[in-house]
C-alpha cells in the first residue's frame, strides 16, 4: 500500500467517523475512534480533545487513557502524560505487575519476568498484555518458541486490532523461516496501523526473506517515509535493491544509513560486499577513525575491518588488505561457533553409512521427479556463476540457497525412542520413506518458486555431505560440484564476512580442515556414485565459457541455448555475495587471486600440498598471465 493510499484510507475513515458523530455526538467510542485515526495521521494535538471527550463520556474505556497519554507524550506534554499513565495502570491492578515484569525482562532477569507474567495469567488467563509479554520473554529460548507462538496467536485472537502483537508474531514467524505467515502478520499490522514504520519495516524484511524483493523495496520505502531517521530501514532497502540489480540506488541507501549512523559498520561492509564498489578516500578515512574505538561493539569492529580489507585491496595494497582481513577474522572467530571435530565425526558417519552397497540396495526407491538441479561445493567457488548460467535457460528457474535438504535430513529419526539421528537412522528407512522424503523436498521448495519453468536450481553449497541421501530420495535430480583452485577458494572465504552461515571460515586452520573434509567427501561420492556429480572448475568456465556451458546443460539434460552464454543480461534476483559480479560478462581478473597474497598463505600451501599437487595444470597455472 502506498503512502497516498494510506492517507486516503485514513481520511475516508475520519470522514465516516465525523459523519457518525454528527448523528450521535455522545457516543464515547466514536470519539475514541476519531482520536485514534487522527493519531495515525500524526495529528496528535488534534487527537487529544477527541480522547478527552471520549473519557468524559465513559471513563471506563479500557485503552483510551493510554492512547491519550501517548498523544500527550508525543505532543511534548510529558508531565500530563505521566499522570495519565499512572491512572491507566491504576485502572487495572495487573498493569502495574506487568510493568514490573517488563522491567525484569529489560534487565535480563527472565526467570523473574516469567514468574510475574504467569502470576497475572493465573488470575486472568485472557489478559492480553500478560500473554504478549510472556511470549516475548519465551521467544528467545529455542525450546519454548512454539509456546511463544501459541501465546501471540492467542493475543491476536482475543484482540485482533492489537498492532504490536501482530508485529511480534510476524517477527517470530520470520525467525522460524515461516515466511508466508510472517508476511500475513505484518500485512495485518500495516492495515491496522498504516503509519507504523516498524510494521512496514517488518513486512519489508519478510518479503525480502521470501524472495519478493520488488515488493520488499516498496515496503521499505514506506518505512523510510514514516521513519526517515531509521538507518536500519535504509540498509534493509539497500539490500533488496542490490538483490534486484539496482546498484546505484542501493549505494545511495547504504550511504543514507551511514549518514544517519556514522558508526554503522555493517552498512560500510555491505558497500564493500557489492564487490564492484570502490570507497571514496573520505569514506576510508572515516572507517579508520571508527575501527579501533573502544566503545564499538565487537561485531561492529569486525565489519569495519573487513570493509577496510576490501578498500585496501582495491588500492592494490595487499599487505594492508591482508592485515585488515586477518584482524577481522581474529576478532570474529570468538563470536561464532564451529567445532571441527564434531564436523569430522559427522562426515565419517556419513561415509560409513552411505557405502556403495547401501546405495545399491536402495536404488530406485525415491521420488522420480527430475525438477531440481543441485549446485554444491565450497562457498566462493563459482556456484553463483553456474546458477546464473542455468537460470538464463528458458526451462530453468534460479531460486536461492535453499535450506530444505538439510532440514529434511535432520528430521530423519527425530522421534525415534532410541534417539538415533541422521545419518545412522537412514538404515531403518523403508522404500516408501525414501519416496516420501523426495516428495517432501519438492513440496517444501515450492514456496521458493515464482515461475512455471519445469526445472529449478538449489544452490546451497554445503549440501555436499548429503549427496548420497539426495540420490536416494531424488534419484533423477542433477548435481553439479562448483570447484575452484583451493587457495582461491580458501582466500575468498577468508575475505568474506558472512551475515549467517559458514562459521568455519574465520580461522586459517579450520578453513584448511574444512576444505580437506569437503575434498574427502567428494572423493567418496565419486567412488560410490561414479558419474553422478559433474565437477565444474571455475577456471575452466572463465577460460572457455561455451564448452563449460555445453557440459553443464548436457549433464542436466537440457538443450543448448545461446542465452546461457549471456547470463549477465539476466535480471533475476541474486542474493549472494557474487550478485554484482555475475551481472558482468566473463572476466579473468579473479583467476589466481591468491598469488597477490602468496606470502601470507604458507600455512595453507603446506597443509593442502597433496591436494594442490593433483590439480589440473590449467587450474594450477590460472592467473599466471596478468589479466588484460
Amino acid at each position: 500500500m502506498s503512502a497516498d493510499s494510506d492517507a486516503r484510507s485514513l481520511a475516508e475513515a475520519e470522514q465516516r467517523i465525523r459523519t457518525a458523530l454528527a448523528a450521535a455526538p455522545d457516543v464515547a467510542r466514536l470519539h475514541d475512534d476519531l482520536g485514534t485515526v487522527l493519531s495515525r495521521q500524526g495529528r496528535h494535538i488534534e487527537a487529544i480533545p477527541a480522547f478527552e471527550r471520549a473519557l468524559s463520556l465513559d471513563s471506563r474505556l479500557p485503552h483510551t487513557r493510554k492512547r491519550l497519554a501517548d498523544a500527550l507524550a508525543t505532543s511534548g506534554r510529558g508531565e500530563d502524560a505521566d499522570r495519565l499513565y499512572a491512572k491507566y495502570f491504576a485502572q487495572d491492578p495487573d498493569r502495574q505487575a506487568i510493568a514490573e515484569g517488563a522491567e525484569h525482562l529489560r534487565a535480563g532477569r527472565k526467570t523473574e519476568a516469567v514468574a510475574v507474567f504467569e502470576a497475572v495469567l493465573r488470575r486472568n488467563p485472557d489478559h492480553i498484555d500478560a500473554l504478549r509479554m510472556l511470549a516475548l520473554t519465551l521467544a528467545g529460548d529455542p525450546a519454548r518458541v512454539e509456546d511463544a507462538e501459541a501465546l501471540l496467536s492467542r493475543v491476536t485472537s482475543l484482540a485482533p486490532d492489537y498492532t504490536a502483537a501482530w508485529i511480534n508474531l510476524g517477527g517470530l514467524y520470520i525467525d522460524q523461516k515461516k515466511w508466508t505467515k510472517g508476511i500475513e502478520s505484518f500485512r495485518t499490522a500495516t492495515r491496522l496501523s498504516p503509519s507504523n514504520g516498524a510494521a512496514w519495516s517488518g513486512l519489508a524484511n519478510a518479503l525480502a526473506q521470501a524472495t519478493y524483493p520488488e515488493e520488499s523495496a516498496l515496503a521499505y520505502r514506506r518505512a523510510v517515509e514514516l521513519n526517515p531517521d531509521d538507518p536500519y530501514s535504509q540498509m534493509g532497502m539497500a539490500h533488496v535493491l542490490k538483490a534486484v540489480g539496482r546498484q546505484d540506488e542501493s549505494i545511495t541507501a547504504y550511504r543514507a544509513a551511514i549518514a544517519l549512523r556514522p558508526d554503522f559498520g555493517e552498512a560500510y561492509w555491505s558497500l564493500a560486499n557489492l564487490k564492484t564498489f570502490r570507497f571514496l578516500p573520505e569514506e576510508v578515512a572515516a572507517m579508520q577513525q571508527q575501527v579501533d574505538r573502544e566503545e564499538l561493539a565487537p561485531s561492529t569492529s569486525v565489519h569495519f575491518c573487513f570493509a577496510l580489507g576490501k578498500a585496501n585491496e582495491d588500492l592494490r595494497d595487499y599487505d594492508a588488505a591482508w592485515h585488515w582481513y586477518h584482524t577481522g577474522n581474529q576478532r570474529n572467530r570468538p563470536l561464532v561457533s564451529h567445532d571441527p571435530l564434531v564436523m569430522e565425526d559427522r562426515h565419517t558417519a556419513i561415509i560409513s553409512t552411505f557405502t556403495a552397497e547401501f546405495l545399491r540396495s536402495r536404488e530406485g526407491q525415491g521420488y522420480e521427479a527430475a525438477d531440481p538441479i543441485f549446485i554444491v561445493g565450497l562457498h566462493r567457488s563459482g556456484s553463483t556463476l553456474i546458477e546464473q548460467i542455468l537460470a538464463s535457460h528458458s526451462q530453468v528457474e534460479g531460486t536461492a540457497e535453499l535450506p530444505i535438504l538439510g532440514q529434511i535430513a535432520a528430521s530423519v529419526g527425530r522421534y525415534r525412542p532410541d534417539h538415533a539421528a541422521f545419518p545412522e537412522a537412514t538404515r531403518e528407512l523403508r522404500p516408501k520413506d525414501w519416496r516420501a522424503y523426495g516428495r517432501q523436498y519438492l513440496e517444501d521448495t515450492r514456496r521458493y518458486r515464482h515461475t512455471s519453468r519445469p526445472r529449478y536450481t538449489d544452490k546451497m553449497p554445503n549440501n555436499f555431505p548429503l549427496i548420497g541421501f539426495l540420490h536416494l530420495i531424488l534419484p533423477n535430480a542433477r548435481i553439479i560440484n562448483a570447484c575452484r583452485h583451493p587457495l582461491d577458494a580458501l582466500l575468498g572465504n577468508y575475505k568474506q564476512l558472512y551475515g549467517a552461515g559458514p562459521d568455519y571460515s574465520y580461522d586459517m586452520e579450520e578453513l584448511a580442515d574444512y576444505y580437506r573434509q569437503y575434498h574427502r567427501l567428494m572423493q567418496h561420492w565419486e567412488q560410490v556414485l561414479p558419474g553422478k556429480v559433474l565437477t565444474v572448475h571455475y577456471e575452466d568456465t572463465v577460460l572457455d565459457l561455451e564448452s563449460q556451458v555445453r557440459r553443464i546443460l548436457e549433464h542436466c539434460g537440457l538443450p543448448f541455448e545461446e542465452s546461457c552464454l549471456h547470463f549477465y543480461r539476466n535480471e533475476r534476483v541474486v542474493k549472494t555475495a557474487s550478485s554484482e559480479q555475475v551481472r558482468q560478462p566473463i572476466y579473468t581478473g579473479s583467476l589466481g587471486t591468491w598469488r597477490r597474497y602468496e606470502q601470507h598463505l604458507g600455512f595453507w600451501k603446506t597443509e593442502l600440498a597433496d591436494i594442490l599437487a593433483t590439480l589440473p595444470e590449467r587450474v594450477r597455472s590460472a592467473g599466471l598471465t596478468p589479466a588484460p
